[in-house]
């Protein structure tokens, strides 16, 4: 018997985790002291209640050293494996609930995934964003307005960057067969607030399963599928940044995402598009935008600090 069967503390010394925590030193800051006491604390506590061996923790380090090494500029796994336990979307929900508490009717966010690029082309609106497309893809016209999420007034020169995968299931920077900066760009908004781009209708496919995040996916019997979807991320001056996908109502997996990122109000549906010899469907999606607050938030620092490399 453990004595306190949540964290077993009677069986362990009960003064470890304090001595752990009083260790930080005078200049720690106050947000990090914070943040590491409660680290700290549910840990070890977390340690104790399961009985950690040195073997188990090993083999967690193992994990994370490991998606270490499989990072790079064209994939970050370690970022992976927060999305299949869900710690990137749960954090996701915290930052925009706390940004946007006052302005929820914002477009909701989602998480950035690990396949994002710095450099997308910058495209007029209009173009298309896929340069080798699939004989089996789909070509829709994607279009709509960013406006103020109060006013609806509408806000020029928001720059939208849009990325997806092709129908074998890969991002550009995952597949040598695909030109540079295919399925992405970053369009400016016109003076109504405007863009629209032609790209590919989004297919469901597999995160990668070659790696721990894979691998932890396969010990949990869990599937690696994420439900057809495309990424945005929009900047406006004086707003708050959104960073979100976009899910097709008729794909399978927006019941069981393997990263929990499907958020209804992001569910969207493509129709019939008339007179447009180069898309048979469309979408119209407007993005609402919530105003930065007086407190001097910088909104491109929400997107950008700790972006990493991203799906």
């Amino acid at each position: 018997m453990n004595g306190d069967s949540k964290t077993g503390a009677s069986r362990f010394d009960p003064n470890f985790t304090q001595n752990v925590i009083n260790a930080m030193g005078p200049k720690t800051s106050p947000r990090m002291r914070e943040i590491m006491t409660s680290l700290t604390r549910h840990l070890h506590d977390f340690a104790r209640e399961v009985e950690l061996t040195v073997d188990e923790w090993a083999e967690g380090v193992q994990l994370i050293n490991w998606a270490g090494q499989m990072s790079n500029d064209r994939r970050n796994e370690g970022q992976l494996v927060c999305d299949v336990v869900g710690l990137e979307t749960l954090v996701d929900e915290i930052t925009y609930k706390k940004a946007a508490e006052a302005a929820d009717l914002a477009t909701q966010s989602a998480i950035l995934g690990p396949f994002f690029q710095t450099d997308h082309t910058i495209r007029k609106k209009g173009e298309s964003i896929s340069t080798n497309t699939p004989e089996d893809a789909e070509v829709v016209y994607l279009y709509g307005r960013v406006v103020d999420a109060t006013t609806k007034k509408p806000l020029a020169n928001a720059s939208v960057d849009v990325w997806e995968a092709s129908t074998n299931g890969l991002y550009e920077q995952q597949d040598e067969n695909q030109p540079k900066s295919n399925l992405c760009g970053k369009f400016y908004t016109d003076e109504n607030g405007e863009y629209g781009f032609y790209c590919l209708r989004p297919t469901p496919y597999p995160i990668p399963y070659d790696g721990p995040a894979g691998k932890l996916l396969q010990l949990l019997d869990r599937h690696p599928y994420r439900p057809a979807h495309i990424h945005f991320i929009v900047l406006a001056e004086g707003y708050k940044p959104i960073t979100t996908q976009i899910f097709d109502k008729d794909s399978k997996y927006l019941d069981d995402d393997s990263v929990f990122a499907v958020k209804d109000s992001l569910i969207v549906e493509f129709v019939a598009r008339q007179g447009d010899e180069k898309a048979k469907k469309e979408l119209k999606y407007d993005i609402l935008m919530a105003p930065l607050s007086s407190k001097g938030e910088s909104g491109e620092a929400l997107v950008t600090e700790g972006m990493g490399r991203g799906f």
